[in-house]
């Protein structure tokens, strides 16, 4: 679907300033929201809200469903009487890299805390909602509430290592579990209408300032999930519910033995008989929390790379067609139009792109690859068309400074003086996004860090990295007024601003 012409930044929520040690929904939240508005952004995108497994990538996820407890805002849980103030006052503050760790120990359990209280409080106009909440979600909620209090229950291991009559869901020992765990089970029920009613008011306070949310789908799942342990039978699976085969990415021209993901693949078959009637819910699921959804690794729709799951590396991988098409039409049947963009990166076939320009969803660039030697000229802005969606860099790429300083190569910054033609006074960051903002694109999505003209130190992500992601939080008072009316003049004249265009172009 076409896209009004517009501007916004990308920053997760785990890297606002926030109280306790890692960025929630909190105050620090809606003081962004104030930001974009007073930039004359009006879009915010945001990485997965999910909650995250090893290595705390939220494209790694414990559910494509669930919210992640640690972005829930204890200020706010005390506020509506959930907890003492005294009861969080020792939590760290709103400065520094966030310790996912040190979270999970010291905030986590407050939030577990807050969440008994409310269920042991039981009354009100907020338990009606809570009563509500629960049954409209019981689809995914029930199941996600069970994995996770019996991963606790068993220290964290992966579900494939839990005793076998759960392993399994032997319904007997599940409704055991059920019984003797009931009030763990309805306090993360409690915590998932927390994340719910805080993002839920965090949205409507930002569409009051004209302000859309772009929230990220990954494609596959995290074979330690509720997902997978859910419903076993819509992936590839053995009998001992091992994968058999897994994703990646083949050998290329950065990986000589390509990338072995590791996520279980679908059963496309199963999934096509019942209607894709999980992906309907998911996709549904998704739109009740964005206005716009960005497909991550949309290139598998078509076709993806089925790897033998004892294979170490994804050489002997093999590509195997997708029913994207199909998918899609019943995503359009069920929730109508698709607010769709595509993350369209890499190798990308006119199979793949048929596939996109059949449903019209907009494709991404990144300047950042423009210049490359190696014949990307497609993401500079003279090849770009309307339905587009540029970026400066995304949360896996080098920030723009670090990238010009640390890793561009002659070559590279020869096109870009040539490009653009920069200050030699001047950093190269803003002269690139001014680049990005004038571009015909309809999208034009800026990180955080680039706007802030920070180097290495502040990239979110290191794709081949296994631990130290995710980690990057805003300082505090980075973002000034001074910022903001630079954005909002630059919004201004590129026509970015709806209450800045003119009618009659």
């Amino acid at each position: 679907m076409p896209f009004e012409r517009s501007s916004g930044l990308l920053l997760h929520v785990s890297s606002l300033p926030s109280y306790g040690g890692i960025g929630d929904l909190g105050p620090a939240a809606f003081a962004f929201a104030d930001f974009l508005a007073a930039g004359k952004q009006r879009l915010w995108q945001v990485l997965p809200l999910s909650p995250t497994g090893f290595g705390n990538s939220p494209y790694a996820a414990q559910s494509a469903f669930a919210g992640n407890p640690l972005l829930v805002s204890l200020e706010y849980l005390s506020d509506r009487g959930w907890i003492a103030g005294d009861r969080i006052a020792q939590l760290p503050g709103r400065s520094g890299a966030v310790d996912y760790d040190s979270a999970a120990a010291k905030k986590l359990p407050l939030v577990q805390e807050a969440a008994r209280n409310f269920i042991h409080r039981h009354a009100g106009e907020e338990w009606s909602r809570f009563e509500a909440y629960c049954r409209e979600n019981a689809a995914w909620l029930d199941d996600w509430v069970l994995y996770s209090v019996l991963r606790r229950k068993f220290n964290s291991a992966a579900w494939n290592q839990w005793p076998d009559d759960v392993k399994f869901r032997r319904p007997e020992s599940l409704g055991r579990v059920r019984s003797e765990l009931a009030e763990d089970l309805s306090v993360a029920r409690a915590i998932q209408f927390a994340f719910d009613e805080q993002w839920r008011a965090l949205r409507e306070y930002c569409a009051a300032r004209g302000i859309r949310f772009i929230g990220d789908v990954a494609i596959f799942v995290n074979f330690d999930s509720a997902d997978v342990w859910t419903h076993p039978e819509l992936f590839e699976l053995h009998s001992d519910l091992s994968p058999m085969r897994v994703a990646g990415v083949p050998p290329d021209y950065f990986s000589e033995t390509g990338q072995r993901w590791g996520n279980p693949l679908y059963r496309w078959d199963l999934l096509r008989r019942d209607g894709f009637a999980w992906w309907v819910d998911r996709i549904r699921r998704a739109q009740s929390l964005y206005d716009i959804l960005r497909l991550d690794h949309f290139r598998g729709f078509e076709a993806y790379w089925s790897i033998p799951a004892e294979d170490e590396t994804a050489v002997n991988g093999e590509w195997v067609k997708a029913p994207g098409a199909e998918l899609f039409q019943r995503l359009h049947k069920q929730l109508g139009e698709l607010p769709f963009i595509a993350e369209d990166l890499g190798l990308i076939t006119k199979e793949v792109d048929a596939l996109r320009e059949q449903f019209g969803f907009p494709g991404m660039r990144v300047l950042q690859f423009g210049f490359s030697s190696r014949g990307a000229h497609l993401h500079l802005p003279h090849r770009y068309a309307t339905n587009t969606v540029a970026y400066t860099g995304t949360h896996d790429n080098d920030t723009t400074r670090g990238w010009w300083e640390t890793s561009a190569t002659p070559v590279e910054k020869a096109a870009v003086a040539a490009y653009i033609q920069p200050d030699a006074n001047d950093s190269v960051v803003w002269p690139l996004i001014r680049t990005a903002a004038r571009s015909v694109a309809d999208i034009c999505l800026f990180p955080v860090q680039d706007i802030l003209d920070l180097g290495s130190d502040a990239r979110m992500n290191v794709p081949s990295r296994a631990q130290g992601n995710w980690s990057w939080r805003l300082p505090e008072n980075a973002l000034t007024p001074g910022l903001a009316a630079k954005l909002a003049a630059l919004t201004e004249v590129t026509d970015r601003d709806r209450s800045e265009r003119d009618p009659n172009p």
